[in-house]
């Protein structure tokens, strides 16, 4: 039985032991399906051997199926034909797992007739966030191991759990400090004493209280803001367990191949792919990050002790320098309270850990040690180009210099640095500890090591960067000014705020552009017009609303005033100071008001996504469509399910 690849197999005295060798991460592909149908088929005829060793090499178990065989013929043998080949095998199998046990590789791992895990191991079916459902018996399975309600959290909305956690849910039988060793020992004991005395395992087992369905449906419908998968997976979790499990196996199938080849999973697939190409643009070239290992941070405000949090959770001591004593202890407040929030979270292990490599000064000198140091003041040339002066005189000359700015021209500060070549925008989404978009922006004169070092931080970040060039408000913010403005016009033209914000929450969006507005504060946007305002196009139709709301002091959430009422702070209610100003412009500007239904008001906010997509196409400031909707995706909460605005303008649906 020795010499099956990418599948071998090794006799451990009445112990086999399969290993899976397929790297990078064991995908589940056709060499590998049949290989360990071989050596599953090779075991079960050798009555020496009594337990099986199922285990993983490198650096996980299996990451789940090969994702490149979807759209091509199936070719046997099918993963799901395979998994009901182990699970009725008469030889118990132990499933040993480490690193990752996802989708397709935790459904093997629950054919298996036992399960241990190294406590860090990563365990999940998130095929959901593909637009698919399990299809190898997931649906089947999960329920009677770990019940109704956990295989509901787990399959629905795809969040992995660590091998701990399901150890304490029942979904593995025991932790292994030492996989190899505690495997083979457990494996022992099955073989000498039977399964049921070493796991306790009676065999498949269903929650003894059915849960609320209907209760389980509107939050998961409310939860996946117009996602099938989801609801999907549901469905068929709730029909599998009135059915035998050949019914059950073969509707789970159906569901899956029907999803597979729908417009949702295909739209999902694509950003799959395109959020991994977009961390290698091709600027890089061969080029090789710059070491990092101090940071440091300009300006304690929100996004500033959001970025410092950030560098501290990815384990980069801090240096956050304020303008005075007051506001850096302000900040360093900040810091503690996204720390603190992050461990109760289970996101980090000990925020008082972390702060012991945070430090607060008002002196740029501190920064003498930092690798890389990022600017997050106010937006405001000349207020940056005084903190890149300072830092130029303070910080060594190989240290990586970044803004923070949403808007401004990063060309006209690197023109005043004495090493243009080290200037890169890091532009941020708040909260910045938080979002995972991270605009990497270039400028004429960023070095491509410059660059490189700007995408290995996102990395050690966890955050997903997009590399964009020097526009008023790069790739995002552009963007959305030209859907604001589109939004905009609409009201001016009879909508209101509700009904627009209707329509994005109704597109699937978790909140609408107003709404959007008054949370980060319309004073922001404000500065940006008035700094246009000079060079804005004169024949562009402009509505002033937003300016007097600015002007009337009506902020947004923040002053429990904005497009809408706050009168608790945080639920909106429409606004009669607001519709006041509405009335007043359509009045002055000679407007009749007109309804709107929501599909129009969302086909003229992408046309004006998708018209502005493909101007930053044609100026070069975005590489590909494919960044585009990455951008949009993951920074504006545009619907992942709907692949971004690029996509549905290339891949139109009826």
């Amino acid at each position: 039985m020795a010499g099956l690849s990418p599948v071998t197999v090794e006799l451990l005295g009445a112990i086999a032991r399969v290993s899976l060798n397929a790297p990078p991460v064991n995908a589940a592909g056709q060499a590998l399906r049949q290989a360990l149908w071989d050596a599953a088929a090779a075991i079960e005829a050798d009555t020496k051997i009594k337990a099986v060793i199922l285990v993983g090499k490198g650096r996980g178990f299996c990451a789940g199926a090969d994702i490149s065989e979807f759209g091509r013929p199936a070719q046997a043998p099918l993963l799901a034909e395979l998994l009901g080949k182990i699970a009725a095998a008469h030889t118990p199998w132990l499933a040993a797992l480490h690193g990752m046990a996802l989708g397709g590789g935790l459904e093997l791992a629950l054919a298996c007739h036992a399960r241990i895990a190294t406590p860090d191991c990563q365990l999940g079916l998130p095929e959901v966030s593909l637009g698919l459902i399990p299809g190898a018996g997931g649906t089947f399975r999960l329920p009677r191991v770990v019940g109704v309600a956990q295989a509901v959290e787990m399959i629905c909305y795809g969040k992995p759990i660590t091998g701990k956690q399901a150890a304490e849910i029942g979904l593995v039988d025991a932790l292994a400090d030492d996989l190899p060793t505690n495997a083979l020992a457990l494996a022992q004991d099955i073989a000498t004493r039977g399964l049921t005395a070493v796991t306790g395992a009676t065999g498949l087992r269903v929650a003894p209280e059915p849960p609320d369905w209907g209760a389980l449906t509107a939050t998961l419908r409310r939860k996946t803001r117009g996602q099938s998968a989801p609801l999907v997976a549901l469905e068929t979790i709730q029909t599998s367990l009135g059915l035998p499990e050949h019914k059950a196996l073969a509707q789970e199938r159906a569901a899956f191949i029907a999803l597979r080849d729908g417009a949702e999973s295909a739209a999902l697939r694509h950003l799959f792919r395109a959020e991994r190409a977009a961390m290698r643009p091709k600027q890089l070239g061969t080029a090789q990050p710059r070491a990092t290992s101090n940071t440091g941070v300009i300006g304690g405000g929100t996004m500033g002790s959001g970025i410092a949090t950030a560098l501290l959770m990815a384990g980069y001591p801090v240096t956050l320098i304020e303008r005075d004593e007051s506001a850096a202890t302000k900040g360093a407040a900040l810091v503690r309270h996204n720390l603190d929030a992050a461990q109760s979270r289970g996101l980090i292990a000990d925020t008082a850990a972390l702060l012991n490599t945070f430090q607060t000064s008002t002196d740029y000198a501190a920064l003498a040690p930092c690798d890389l140091v990022i600017e997050a003041v106010f937006e405001d040339f000349d207020i940056k180009r005084a903190v890149f002066t300072a830092l130029e005189a303070h910080c060594a000359p190989e240290a990586i210099l970044a803004s923070n700015t949403s808007y401004l021209d990063l060309n006209a500060l690197a023109a005043t640095l004495a090493q243009p070549a080290r200037l890169l925008g890091l532009h941020f989404f708040a909260p910045a500890h938080i979002m995972k978009l991270l605009e990497v922006v270039e400028t004429n004169a960023t070095a491509p090591e410059t660059l490189a070092t700007g995408f290995a931080l996102a990395r050690a970040l966890g955050k997903v960067a997009v590399r964009a060039g020097v526009c008023d408000g790069f790739i995002g913010n552009r963007i959305m000014s030209a859907y604001r403005r589109e939004c905009e016009y609409i009201l001016a033209d009879g909508a209101s705020p509700a009904d627009i914000d209707a329509a994005m929450r109704g597109f699937g969006f978790p909140m609408g552009v107003f709404e959007m507005q008054d949370l980060s504060g319309l004073e922001i946007s404000y500065a940006m017009r008035k700094r246009q305002a000079a060079t804005r196009n004169s024949a562009q139709r402009y509505i002033p609303i937003a300016d007097w709301l600015v002007e009337a002091g009506r902020l947004g959430r923040k002053t429990k005033g904005g497009w809408y009422a706050y009168p608790d702070g945080k639920t909106p209610e429409p606004a009669p100071d607001t519709a006041a100003l509405i009335a007043r412009y359509r009045r002055e500007a000679g407007i009749v008001p007109r309804r709107f239904e929501e599909t129009a008001i969302m086909g003229r906010i992408l046309a004006a996504m998708q018209g502005e997509g493909r101007a930053i196409l044609a100026e070069g400031i975005a590489n590909s469509a494919d960044d585009i909707d990455v951008v949009m995706v993951n920074g504006y909460g545009f619907p992942r399910w709907r692949g971004g605005p690029m996509w549905m303008l290339a891949n139109p649906t009826p």
